[in-house]
């Protein structure tokens, strides 16, 4: 078994409820076992968006994982597909929903469908933010330093505000 960090993202319709969807879906899967650990909402900046995007809602969840990492990620794109968002979506758009795996155990794989670590988690604070919150001490395999200390080191000045939304 594996733990594995999982990144939401929503920036279409009822973002929260798409989220708290998203995170029941994930928690429902036949490999997930507890315990499952979720960061807060965060509302976010767009990052390499179309103009005029609309703000997102941004949060992590961790799980335990007793399935490989392949099989995980289709069960990501299951939800996702279930939730409404096409599996040909253009990369950096508007969504109904967005989920990333960002890690899973200490494996670094690096394949033409899937990476992890996750290559750009390390540059996005809306996604580090959630993650500091929930994991301030892991060490990913591709880094150095502590997801907390990436934070604190991160260059990227986009808008994380803390939501005051319960999930």
């Amino acid at each position: 078994m594996k733990r594995a960090g999982i990144a939401l993202g929503s920036n279409i319709g009822d973002r929260l409820s798409h989220l708290i969807t998203a995170r029941a879906m994930i928690s429902d899967l036949p490999l997930v076992l507890s315990p499952i650990l979720a960061s807060p909402v965060y509302e976010t900046a767009p990052v390499d968006c179309e103009p005029g995007t609309e703000s997102f809602l941004n949060a992590v969840v961790e799980i335990e994982y007793s399935g490989d990492a392949r099989t995980l990620l289709c069960e990501m794109r299951n939800i996702e597909s279930v939730l409404g968002r096409s599996p040909v979506h253009p990369r950096n758009t508007s969504r109904i929903i967005d989920l990333d795996l960002l890690y899973y155990g200490e494996i670094a794989i690096k394949t033409q469908d899937l990476e992890v670590p996750h290559p750009r988690m390390h540059e996005r604070r809306f996604v580090l933010q959630p993650l500091s919150d929930i994991r301030p001490d892991l060490a990913l395999p591709s880094q150095q330093v502590t997801v907390g200390k990436l934070l604190q080191q991160l260059s990227d000045t986009s808008s994380v505000v803390r939501s005051s939304a319960q999930w």
